[in-house]
């Protein structure tokens, strides 16, 4: 008897990453208003504002920017408070040591660091999730700790995998792994290589969030899953690195990955709205817009897009070019770069990052 259908996880939906975005001039300017200051060396870099196409076609009942049509709404559910955070990284597949290493600088660039990264930082972006709370006033801890990872190298599940599947591959690596079973501080990372087919990947979802079942692991625990789309769907998931066919006459041409990884860097911004939206609503009964918990409106999801200043009406919004050509909109560990989706401020409410121009 095949298993009963999973409840529908929150998911990145595909097509946000190749439609316009709304963002309002009062988002605009409360946002460039509320930010620090930053000083570019205008030898290396530069600011751009790279023009997406216009939506023609769409579903989407999502609106960004400041804007009384969005109510996100807190429904009195835990968010990752206790400090550290620590994620468990199940590599499954084939990942090289490169890949490795950049997905790892970018999750230890979250907590505040010494020295600190260049503002715009990675840390500073993950303060916006620090603001939210529980009910008993508790913040979302800023310090996201790697407290440990597994390799799946034989494909132990194959190589095409369902929504339920993803759970057992976190039973085989809590078995497998030298780390425990870490039901209250742990989050499951699952990041699956290019060669592996997961349900609805690049039709529908470039990863999701939701949490394992007792049955399945032993306890329930908060993960998420992401793919490398590099050789499956580029033009999908690691949008705006890579562009669909139809875009080619004469529209905005791809923007080159900060990291030269078009795969890992389109990733990148997809584990960030994950963990972002994880760790504000970990059981899907903490921050959320709509009434639906099976399809919930989540932080990353009212900003999916937007990266920058200006934002929405055709545009990512302003971001950086560095001498080489690459784009970017935050800093990191090690020198590291990343352009990265902005997320809901509960403050401002509208879309926030730390990149926003005064």
């Amino acid at each position: 008897m095949s298993p009963p259908p999973l409840p529908l996880p929150h998911v990145v939906l595909v097509s946000t990453f190749l439609f316009i975005f709304l963002l309002h001039h009062s988002a605009t300017t409360a946002l460039a208003s509320s930010s620090s200051s930053q000083t570019l060396n205008t030898q290396t870099e530069s600011l751009i504002n790279p023009k997406l196409p216009p939506r023609t076609l769409s579903s989407s009942k999502k609106f960004e920017g400041s804007s009384e049509l969005v109510h996100l709404r807190y429904h009195m559910g835990p968010v990752l408070s206790s400090s550290p955070i620590n994620l468990y990284l199940i590599w499954y597949g084939l990942w090289n040591k490169p890949q490795k290493l950049l997905i790892k600088d970018f999750i230890l660039s979250l907590s505040p660091s010494t020295p600190t990264a260049p503002s715009p930082s990675v840390s500073d972006w993950w303060r916006t999730v620090s603001l939210y709370t529980d009910q008993t006033g508790a913040n979302v801890s800023r310090n996201v700790l790697i407290a440990g990872e597994y390799a799946d190298l034989k494909h132990s599940h194959g190589t095409q995998l369902t929504r339920l599947d993803i759970q057992q591959v976190i039973a085989t690596a809590v078995k497998s792994a030298p780390f425990p079973i870490d039901h209250r501080n742990g989050v499951y990372l699952v990041l699956t290589s290019q060669d592996v087919v997961v349900q609805e990947f690049c039709r529908a979802v470039c990863g999701f969030h939701y949490f394992t079942f007792p049955s399945m692991v032993g306890y329930t625990i908060p993960y998420a899953w992401i793919g490398n789309s590099a050789k499956q769907c580029p033009e999908v998931c690691a949008y705006p690195f890579a562009i669909p066919g139809y875009m080619t006459g004469g529209g905005p041409g791809a923007l080159l990955p900060p990291n030269r990884d078009i795969g890992v860097d389109g990733m990148i911004s997809v584990i960030a709205h994950e963990l972002a939206e994880l760790s504000t609503n970990p059981l899907v009964n903490a921050w959320y817009a709509g009434e639906d918990p099976t399809a919930p409106t989540e932080i990353g999801d009212l900003c999916e897009g937007l990266y920058g200043t200006g934002g929405g009406g055709g545009y990512l919004g302003q971001v950086m070019r560095d001498r080489g050509g690459r784009t970017y909109n935050l800093n990191g560990r090690s020198g590291r770069r990343f352009l990265v989706q902005w997320i809901w401020s509960p403050v401002l409410q509208a879309c926030a990052g730390p990149n926003a121009l005064d």
